[in-house]
């Protein structure tokens, strides 16, 4: 309808295809994010900084996420920008409205059956099944990052005392305690490891088929497939099984600085976003250990 500017908004997403180039994509984004936008608010000649502010309130009430109401006003700006220049204009009513911070997003950890169903399966693929196992064993007993995982070398691993030493960010060193399931499926890839030794010399703990140190794209393509074989579905990365080491170690023990220092933070805050915890389960631990957190009933 032409009181609604859908003139307007061909005008300005012809502008964006022949006179700045965008590509068909890019400009089918500005034209889906002005159609979203159009229902809620004046023609746009007379838009203010009023009705944008209610527009970025109704949609995020209406679930639409930080980052995506970012893009909104982004484009909102750029076009009411053309807009002054063409002369349809006085002002840009976009220019001082701020969408809400996103909320970090964070994988979803597995829960405890799911990671049963993972680990305990039986490994297949014989000697590279062997290799998988002892990988998807250590990422989730140790908490490892993917960086940590590939740079372990044969002398990282201490069998006899059940320990692991990892490099992590800023090349800190930690030692990290390793349960005997991953001992056991890291002694069992060990003697198939020689199958694929190319040069004796190799310290890499973890081999590709080439008997080269294995490469992040490698381990993530192994993971995916590992879980789909096993009945999960094909979005298991390591991040996620390190999530799930976190949020099952700090679940369990309700013990937030052991956590950060198994996962390797620097700060204790970031702990704290990573394994995003409930409320409940923060407050049963609270009550559970805090000698003064429950009354006792002749107090009341």
């Amino acid at each position: 309808m032409p009181e609604r500017g859908d003139d307007t908004l061909t005008a300005f997403v012809r502008h964006l295809a022949s006179e700045r180039r965008l590509s068909p994509h890019t400009v089918k984004h500005y034209r889906r994010d002005l159609e979203r936008a159009a229902p809620h608010l004046p023609p746009w000649t007379q838009v203010t900084v009023h009705d944008v502010r209610a527009l970025v309130a109704r949609l995020h009430r209406q679930g639409l996420g930080g980052r995506s109401l970012q893009r909104l006003l982004s484009t909102l700006r750029t076009f009411y920008t053309w807009m002054n220049r063409e002369g349809l204009a006085r002002d840009n009513p976009a220019l001082d409205v701020r969408a809400p911070k996103s909320g970090r997003r964070l994988p979803k950890a597995l829960d405890a059956d799911q990671t049963r169903q993972l680990l305990d399966a039986e490994g297949g693929e014989g000697p590279l099944g062997l290799r998988d196992q002892a990988m998807l064993e250590l990422l989730y007993a140790c908490g490892l990052r993917l960086a940590e995982l590939i740079s372990l070398n044969l002398d990282s691993i201490d069998l006899a005392g059940a320990q692991l030493v990892v490099t992590g960010k800023g090349n800190k060193t930690r030692w990290l305690p390793v349960g005997t399931p991953a001992l056991n499926a890291v002694r069992a890839w060990l003697k198939a490891r020689p199958l694929f030794t190319a040069d004796a010399d190799e310290p890499a703990l973890f081999l590709s088929r080439r008997g080269r140190r294995i490469s992040p794209s490698s381990v993530q393509q192994r993971l995916r497939r590992a879980a789909l074989a096993r009945g999960l579905d094909d979005n298991l990365h390591p991040h996620k099984l390190r999530h799930s080491f976190a949020t099952h170690v700090l679940e369990s023990s309700g013990d937030l600085r052991a956590v950060q220092e198994l996962l390797g933070h620097a700060n204790l805050s970031t702990t704290q976003v990573y394994t995003h915890l409930d409320f409940q389960h923060l407050a049963r631990i609270y009550d559970g250990a805090h000698p003064r957190a429950q009354r006792r009933e002749e107090d009341d």
